[in-house]
């Protein structure tokens, strides 16, 4: 089915309620793999990080990483999970040429932990509990590479790839309970949720959680029943989605590829599919699975885990302030109301603002700038705020020029320009396009008294009483001086010498 075939979002909603499973699968931050010695460090020659464990080689004998046993147990506590006292790996049987043991170490029925809860706040502030079912430790895959096609994919390429430098890295995957009641809000509930897990994952310091880099990637499982309905519709599983804004489109694709199929007669097929970035749209992939055909079993090579209750406990009081509560006490501490609160998060802009701040700026100040001129070129751009190439200290730095006066807000503006061109630090960009407030006085005295000479008729008016019009003559002279003298002292400067008192 294309994409205009699609029957449209409204129509989809308006008989059918979706249901959604996420998967979210983070890559720890460890520096060795799950079950094995070998580096986990990004950038390595193919198959340079590898041993006879995490190719599977007959004889060689797995060893549990303890840091990512305590990692997954943090994650489960800030989800509000139940702890398993006991709990162990199991295989997952299945074939693909990036699974060099033919199958993955894994948990089934009994993994760390499980029955928890995220709450995450929508753009308009209202507040949906996404009900964790479990999150369990596993190994990721390799990589294979595929070559020779138009598109990447193993459909028309000539020969593949292996790198197994990933096999073996520790994986947590985070699986929600059905996602139910969203309604129309089901994309953005979805894309909610990642953001604020991600976030969660990036304050607990367990990974990065950088999408791009793939340490953090969601399975979408969607399926539609007519309204009234009490039984789920057949799911697909849109694979391995990289970014928030795509979360939200895969989401909203199938809820209108699945009206589509079922309106028209059809029949969904539970299966794999895959999102294309270019047009948000998925493609069919492989028959989804289900358990059983999975032949789990318990990992023999492996103990059972048991993690002491006290070690749990002491695991639970080390956890940081968790997002939702951090942003809560950084909008009292910034003033700000809830709503503006929630622009500074779609914005992405909470980290950026309070590395500033951190760097010194004020708080008022260093918020005016990474939600306007800042956030303008990000928009222009197409880049995210952190993407920008332009650090916090830099804008503290610019702050602290407009505070010293040696900058107004236009020549700020054209400084944080030059940074965001590569031309240096503020103070370079400052030197080098010598943008610095004029405050000499007798300069400024000068630019005035030629203002008024050649305004004669704005400068009678001012002197008759109408003192609004100094206006044109201030413009004159920030004209004349390039912007760079301070508004407010040549203001002061005109009423003086027209004798003029303001008020």
């Amino acid at each position: 089915m294309t994409v205009t075939e699609l029957v449209s979002y409204e129509a989809a909603l308006a008989g059918y309620d979706p249901v959604m499973g996420l998967e979210v699968h983070v890559e720890l931050g460890t520096k060795t793999k799950m079950f094995c010695g070998c580096s986990t460090e990004l950038g390595a020659e193919p198959n340079s990080q590898t041993c006879p464990t995490c190719l599977g080689l007959p004889g060689s004998l797995p060893v549990v990483n303890a840091i990512g046993i305590e990692s997954a147990i943090k994650i489960g506590l800030a989800l509000n999970c139940e702890i398993a006292e006991w709990c162990r790996f199991a295989r997952k049987n299945y074939f693909y040429p990036d699974m060099p043991k033919n199958f993955q170490t894994s948990q089934y029925d009994e993994p760390i932990a499980f029955n928890g809860y995220l709450d995450v706040q929508l753009e308009d502030g209202e507040i949906f509990r996404v009900e964790i079912e479990r999150a369990h430790m596993e190994e990721d895959t390799g990589k294979s590479t595929h070559v020779g096609g138009a598109t990447g994919r193993i459909h028309g390429a000539s020969h593949s790839l292996l790198d197994y430098n990933r096999a073996g890295i520790p994986l947590i995957e985070i699986v929600t309970k059905p996602i139910e009641g969203a309604g129309t809000r089901a994309p953005e509930v979805a894309k909610a949720y990642v953001a604020e897990l991600r976030e969660l994952i990036k304050a607990l310091g367990v990974s990065e959680a950088r999408m791009d880099k793939g340490q953090m990637r969601c399975d979408v499982n969607l399926s539609l029943r007519r309204h009234g309905v009490e039984k789920f519709g057949t799911r697909s599983e849109t694979k391995n989605v990289n970014s928030l804004r795509s979360v939200e489109r895969a989401a909203r694709f199938e809820i209108q590829r699945h009206a589509a199929v079922l309106e028209s007669g059809g029949t969904i097929v539970q299966e794999t599919r895959h999102f294309h970035e270019d047009d948000g749209s998925t493609t069919s992939g492989r028959i989804k699975d289900n358990a059983e055909d999975y032949r789990y079993f318990p990992e023999p090579d492996l103990v059972p885990v048991a993690p002491a209750r006290e070690w749990v406990e002491e695991l639970r009081a080390l956890l940081p302030e968790l997002p939702r509560v951090r942003r809560n006490r950084l909008r009292e501490e910034w003033g700000v109301s809830e709503h503006d609160m929630q622009s500074i998060l779609n914005a992405g802009a909470v980290e950026p603002i309070v590395a500033t701040i951190e760097a010194g700026a004020p708080a008022d100040q260093a918020r005016k700038w990474w939600m306007g001129e800042l956030a303008r070129n990000a928009n222009e751009s197409g880049r995210a705020l952190d993407e920008l190439p332009i650090t916090p200290a830099q804008v503290a730095r610019v702050t602290a020029l407009v505070a010293a006066g040696d900058l107004n807000d236009k020549l700020a503006r054209q400084v944080i320009e030059g940074v965001l061109a590569g031309e240096g630090d503020p103070d370079a960009v400052v030197d080098r396009r010598g943008l610095k407030v004029v405050s000499d006085e007798g300069a400024l005295g000068t630019a005035v008294d030629e203002a008024i000479a050649s305004n004669a008729g704005v400068a009678d008016k001012i002197r008759g009483g109408k003192v609004a019009a100094v206006g044109a003559l201030v413009g004159a002279v920030m004209k004349a001086t390039r912007g760079q003298a301070d508004a407010a002292r040549v203001k002061e400067l005109i009423l003086e010498k027209l004798g003029v008192t303001e008020g």
